[in-house]
């Protein structure tokens, strides 16, 4: 498989469980609940918000991962979806960043920025793009 269908593929099986607008929403109730600081409302939000990226990793694209030959780990990072692997390196999707950049002042108490669906889905094809080797 190429990096090409591979990078399709996770996108799709993305949007096959959720619209980019709902995967953007629970970053968004998320990110404001850690702005609130409103520790009951991260702890009913974060697990399911990490297990749904997660499991379409894991699970839904298990065969997409095999043909191009990758294999999933779980993350090592708490923000990690998973650790990838694939000819002998190995490459973690992240679904946060810090925030400021040196240039400007960290926004909000949380001091990091969950990502948008976009955003991710740029990271992760990145990730994968230093995994596989680009085909014609």
């Amino acid at each position: 498989m190429t990096l090409k269908e591979t990078i399709a593929h996770v996108e799709a099986a993305h949007r096959m469980v959720r619209e980019d607008r709902e995967w953007d929403g629970l970053s968004m109730d998320l990110w404001e609940a850690y702005n609130l600081q409103d520790e009951d409302l991260i702890e009913q939000l974060r697990p399911p918000f990490l297990q749904s990226w997660r499991t379409v990793t894991t699970y839904v694209l298990r065969d997409t991962f095999d043909a191009a030959g990758i294999t999933v780990a779980d993350p090592s990072h708490p923000w990690g979806i998973a650790t990838l692997t694939a000819n002998g390196a190995s490459s973690e999707p992240l679904l946060w960043r810090e925030a400021g950049d040196g240039n400007r002042s960290i926004e909000g108490p949380a001091g990091f920025e969950l990502l948008t669906f976009s955003e991710a889905m740029t990271h992760y094809a990145d990730c994968l793009k230093s995994l596989l080797p680009e085909q014609p």
